[in-house]
C-alpha cells in the first residue's frame, strides 16, 4: 500500500490527526509521501515515516503551476495507490490522477463543494458532517471515520511549578483562544467554584480578552495561562477535571484527551462531542455557553469520587471500543484498499 499525503494545514487539532494516522499507517508498514507546507512544527514527527516535500498552494500564482508541476513528477515515481488531501486548500489542489484513490478528509463543516471537484470519496470526521455533505448534493461516496488520539499518560507535572496549592480542584482547558471555544464559559464556571483553580493550556487571538475578564470575574489568582504545551498530558495528569466548552465543535482530538488522560470529563453539547459522548456515562454534558450548569456539573465530579470513578472507565471503554488508534487506523486501511470502510 503506496499513500500520498497533501496537506497545506498548519498548526491545530487537523494537523495532530496528520500526524496520528501518518505515524500509524508506518508502524503497519504502509509506505508514504507527504507533501506539506514549509516549517511546520511537527514536521519533525513525521520524518520517520516517509519523504517529505514543502511547498505552498496559492490559487492565482505561477507557483500553482509550478507546484503542480512537481507533484506530477512525483506521482510519476511514487505511483502511489491512495492520494489524500487533509482541507480545503489540500482539495483544491488534488490532482487528476485517475491510477489512486482520490480521498479528501474533511475536519469541520464544508461551505460549499466546489474545491473537490477531482476527489471520489470525502472522508466526514462526524455523521453530522457526512449529512451536510450530502445536502449540498455530494453525489459520490461518503464515509465516517473519525479521530484517534496517540498521546501517552506522562508523569503529573509538580502543581508547585503552576503556583497551585496541592490540595486545590483543578480543571484543565485546552484549545486555541479563539471564540468559539468557549473559555470565557468555563472561566465563568470556575469563578463560581470557592478555591478551584483552572488552567488553560494555549493560545490565540482570544487571549488578551480572557485575561481581562479574569481580572472582572477576581479569578486572577486561581488562573494558569500556560501557552502551548507539547507535554499536555504531563499537566492533565496534575488536573482533577478536564472541560471541552466549545460552542462549535466538529470533532477535535481534545474530545479523547481526558479520557486518555484518565481524567474525569465535562462537556458541552457541541457537535462532535454530543455524537462521541453518553452524559452519565463516560462525561457530564451541559448546554453550550451555560455556566451554572457547568459549576454544578464541576462540583458534581469534586464531590463526588464514586462519579469521577464511573466517568473515567466510561471513557476507557469508550476510547478502546469506538475510537482507539487499531479501530480508526483498520478502517482507513479498509477504505485505502477497497474503497469504502464497510466489511
Amino acid at each position: 500500500m503506496k499513500v500520498m499525503h497533501i496537506h497545506f494545514g498548519k498548526d491545530g487539532g487537523a494537523e495532530r490527526f496528520f500526524v496520528n494516522l501518518a505515524n500509524a499507517l508506518h508502524d503497519r508498514g504502509v509506505e508514504q509521501r507527504m507533501l506539506i507546507r514549509p516549517d511546520r512544527s511537527w514536521r519533525k514527527e513525521i520524518e520517520a515515516c516517509g519523504p517529505i516535500y514543502e511547498g505552498v498552494f496559492r490559487r492565482i500564482s505561477l507557483s500553482r503551476f509550478i507546484l503542480s508541476a512537481r507533484m506530477n513528477r512525483i506521482l510519476k515515481d511514487f505511483q502511489p495507490d491512495v492520494i489524500m488531501a487533509w482541507q480545503l486548500r489540500a482539495s483544491r489542489f488534488m490532482p487528476k490522477y485517475k491510477n489512486a484513490r482520490r480521498i479528501s478528509r474533511l475536519g469541520d463543516y464544508p461551505e460549499h463543494l466546489d474545491y473537490y471537484r477531482n476527489v471520489e470519496t470525502l472522508v466526514c470526521i462526524t455523521p453530522d458532517i457526512a449529512r451536510k455533505v450530502r445536502e449540498f448534493g455530494w453525489q459520490r461516496n461518503v464515509e465516517v471515520i473519525p479521530n484517534f488520539t496517540r498521546a501517552k499518560p506522562g508523569a503529573p507535572i509538580s502543581r508547585a511549578q503552576l503556583q497551585t496549592p496541592e490540595n486545590a480542584f483543578v480543571v484543565i482547558g485546552m484549545g486555541r483562544f479563539v471564540k468559539r471555544k468557549g473559555f470565557d464559559t468555563l472561566m465563568r464556571a470556575v469563578a463560581k467554584l470557592d478555591g478551584a483553580y483552572l488552567w488553560l493550556l494555549g493560545d490565540g487571538p482570544e487571549r488578551e480578552n480572557l485575561e481581562a475578564l479574569a481580572g472582572e470575574l477576581g479569578l486572577r489568582d486561581r488562573i494558569r495561562f500556560t501557552g502551548w504545551r507539547t507535554d499536555a498530558y504531563s499537566y492533565l495528569a496534575a488536573a482533577d477535571a478536564f472541560s471541552i466548552t466549545s460552542l462549535h465543535e466538529p470533532l477535535g482530538n481534545v474530545c479523547f484527551e481526558g479520557w486518555g488522560a484518565g481524567k474525569p470529563t465535562v462537556s458541552s453539547r457541541a457537535e462532535g462531542p454530543a455524537w462521541v459522548m453518553t452524559d452519565g456515562e463516560d462525561a457530564l454534558m451541559v448546554d453550550c455557553g451555560d455556566a451554572d450548569q457547568l459549576a454544578a456539573a464541576l462540583v458534581r465530579v469534586r464531590d463526588d469520587a464514586g462519579l469521577r470513578e464511573k466517568l473515567v472507565e466510561g471513557g476507557r471503554r469508550t476510547l478502546e471500543t469506538r475510537f482507539s488508534e487499531e479501530v480508526i487506523t483498520r478502517t482507513y486501511l479498509r477504505l485505502f484498499e477497497t474503497g469504502s470502510t464497510a466489511e
